[in-house]
């Protein structure tokens, strides 16, 4: 199967095949072609370049892309997609004036959504988060990574991670794993936290390591939530067996969740809106990624994460949606291209980047997709047509994407 995308307005995130995430300036440094074409076979870029130097060409797909910007595909690497009901009740709350503490305290929050996902079938929570990816992907993702964590026990955490195979199974989108059955304390361990992690350590983790249904293991590390000490814990316990960490870390507070994050090596530290300088300066003689999620931020009016610092400090930051019933229930990556560029002062470019290739470099996957290159997948969004690629995350709102192509195809 050959595809041609030809007489392309803007062809965006172009890097070299070997460049498996961006750093500080680097995510302003993207090549733009305009005037381009773009060859990919059985799924994979081949060729692009100007269309001056395109010659003959047969496919059997294409697309004329005269006027619009074709760019990598988004990767999607922090989402909680798989969850029963919704929690418009709390919105209603939180509208009066409570934080996302007060409602977590008086038992709403996570546990409200454990609540409801222990009463859901697995079918009616598979058909539910279906629905919610293919929005996703609508909007240009073509990786997701989903999170388990709305059931806290251990069959109800496995109920959650078999809707998540079965997405992975059904959907073109590229679906990653998380187990993250350290949400929260479930109801029945109110005022046991420490019984809880040993739960999770002495159950849960062996019952999803030997079913094989996650790849990396999460710990929400937070004021109110679990402690660095127990996040190593159930870490250590996840490394064991072979899960590798990604970390909720400083939404609420300062919590050490980035320090206990890098000790263990996590790919990445998701949230951050409460991170410090001294977490910067930590984050920059690491490997860990920074992910920022200004979806959570616009909804439930926390502080944005310093996306400007970290880059000017040299980070590869990444953004993702945090798609959940309670804090971020949009999954729409353009309007977090625009949320980046608005709220983080980010540039069109390095917003891009960070919902690309360091969306995949935060996934562990940045040397297969997340840019234009020879070798990568051809994982790729067609704009309607626009005057400029700064006009995607200007226009928010408007419905800008034309064709999301996964692997080659149009889906």
């Amino acid at each position: 199967m050959r595809l041609l995308i030809k007489n392309i307005g803007t062809l965006a995130g172009i890097l070299p095949a070997n460049m498996l995430c961006l750093r500080g300036k680097e995510m302003n440094s993207a090549e733009v072609l305009t005037d381009a074409f773009l060859i990919a076979e059985d799924g994979v870029i081949v060729r692009y370049g100007k269309m001056e130097e395109m010659g003959e060409v047969e496919a059997d797909e294409v697309i004329d892309g005269e006027g619009r910007v074709v760019f990598p595909a988004f990767c999607d690497s922090h989402s909680h997609i798989v969850y029963a009901g919704s929690r418009e009740g709390e919105f209603r709350d939180k509208i009066a004036g409570m934080t996302y503490e007060e409602v977590a305290a008086r038992g709403g929050g996570i546990l409200n959504s454990a609540d409801r996902l222990a009463e859901a079938s697995e079918e009616e929570l598979y058909e539910a988060a279906e629905r919610r990816a293919w929005r996703m992907i609508r909007s240009g993702a073509a990786t997701l990574e989903i999170k388990s964590g709305y059931g806290l026990t251990m069959e109800t955490e496995l109920k959650m991670l078999r809707v998540i195979r079965r997405l992975q199974e059904n959907l073109p989108a590229t679906i990653k794993a998380t187990f993250l059955g350290a949400h929260a304390v479930a109801r029945d361990f109110k005022g046991r936290q420490a019984e809880y992690v040993e739960s999770v350590c002495r159950e849960m983790i062996p019952a999803v390591a030997e079913q094989g249904i996650a790849e990396f293991v999460d710990v929400f590390c937070d004021r109110g939530f679990f402690t660095p000490e127990e996040t190593a814990k159930i870490l250590e316990c996840g490394e064991r067996y072979g899960l590798r960490p990604k970390i909720h870390a400083n939404e609420l507070a300062s919590s050490g969740g980035v320090q206990v994050g890098i000790q263990y090596g996590a790919l990445s530290v998701d949230h951050l809106e409460e991170a410090n300088e001294q977490d910067v300066m930590d984050l920059a003689a690491s490997t860990t990624i920074p992910t920022v999620l200004p979806g959570a931020s616009f909804f439930s009016n926390l502080p944005f994460a310093p996306a400007r610092a970290m880059i000017d400090a040299g980070l590869p930051v990444a953004i993702a949606s945090d798609c959940n019933p309670g804090s971020s229930p949009s999954g729409n990556m353009m309007f977090l291209w625009s949320l980046g560029c608005i709220k983080m002062r980010l540039t069109p470019e390095e917003a891009l980047s960070a919902l690309t290739i360091n969306g995949a470099a935060a996934l562990g996957l940045s040397a297969d997709r997340g840019a234009i290159s020879v070798g990568r997948r051809a994982d790729l969004v067609v704009s309607k047509p626009v005057p400029s690629l700064a006009y995607l995350p200007y226009s928010f709102g408007e419905e800008l994407v034309e064709s999301v192509i996964i692997g080659g195809k149009i889906v």
